[in-house]
């Protein structure tokens, strides 16, 4: 992994599904963005240099709801899902690397929660009714996938549970993959209910997680939970949240609500947020926004 010096916040890029929604992109299925790595990855290749020239110093791959069980669902062969989920972090890599100037640039390999695998909504809930073990196998698999890409790292996000937490914490340690982890949260709970310090508290002892903090969440709820994290374990802060709004589980589509204030940056910068962008309508002209609010904040030299 590429480090960033001491102090500086990292740019994110914003929600993919909303960079490729605004290209005009069909998202509707059960495999939602990942469909496109199998039917149009040039959109997705679009959707990363797009976040780039934006500003955004890390492009966060295609993988978030891809996996080998979904892709076989949807009638490829297990081989060819396999490679798919690879691939995704390839292509990031390769836009990536296409610049002119790629110093500094990350990919990291999103990596999102099993309700995501569902496609029912329910990584906004958690508590999925599955044993330990069946979450384990499933992001053991994909996890390994995605390494073999060679991400600087892994974007382990949107997870709304603690139980699911503890099993990708050792599945992490275990693969020595970095990572920033980050939960979704209402208020001062992670969308599963449970207290955010009991959360954070659950990757304290990880070896290989470099930022936790949240995302996909409400931006006004951003702040408590970053200062709880720093609290809590004090390492650096991710925080990417969405633009609001309400999930239509049927359609998979988000009703998004207002963008992010730009205002609320300087207090997550200064609670420790080191790596910052948008999430689920969040779209390459706000982070172009994010990314200039965020050099204003830079000290001066």
């Amino acid at each position: 992994m590429r480090e960033s010096g001491a102090g500086t916040v990292v740019v994110l890029d914003g929600g993919l599904s909303t960079a490729l929604e605004q290209g005009g992109a069909d998202l509707g299925g059960a495999l939602w963005t990942a469909r496109l790595l199998a039917n149009e990855p040039t959109r997705i290749a679009d959707a990363h240099r797009a976040y780039f020239r934006a500003g955004a110093q890390v492009a966060t791959t295609a993988s978030y709801q891809a996996s080998v069980e979904g892709f076989v669902g949807a009638g490829l062969d297990p081989a060819e899902a396999r490679r798919l989920i690879t691939g995704s972090v390839i292509m990031a890599r390769e836009v990536r690397d296409e610049l002119e100037d790629a110093r500094g640039l990350l990919v990291a390999a999103s990596v999102g929660p099993y309700g995501a695998f569902l496609a029912d909504g329910s990584e906004y809930c958690g508590r999925y009714g599955v044993p330990r073990q069946r979450l384990r196998d499933f992001h053991r698999q994909r996890l390994e996938l995605l390494a073999a890409g060679a991400p600087d790292l892994l974007a382990v996000e949107t997870i709304p549970d603690v139980d699911e937490a503890e099993v990708l914490v050792e599945l992490l340690d275990e693969l020595h993959i970095p990572a920033w982890f980050s939960y979704s949260v209402r208020g001062d709970r992670t969308n599963a209910g449970q207290p955010l310090a009991d959360a954070y508290a659950a990757l304290a002892d990880s070896r290989t997680i470099v930022a936790a903090g949240v995302n996909c969440s409400e931006q006004h709820d951003v702040l408590g939970a970053i200062s709880t994290m720093t609290g809590e374990i004090g390492l650096p802060a991710v925080a990417y949240p969405n633009r609001g709004g309400s999930w239509d589980a049927q359609a998979k589509r988000w009703a998004y609500g207002d963008a992010i204030d730009l205002a609320l940056v300087e207090q997550w910068v200064a609670a420790g947020a080191r790596y910052v962008g948008g999430c689920c309508g969040t779209g390459p002209a706000d982070i172009a926004a994010l990314a200039v609010r965020v050099k204003e904040l830079e000290p001066s030299s």
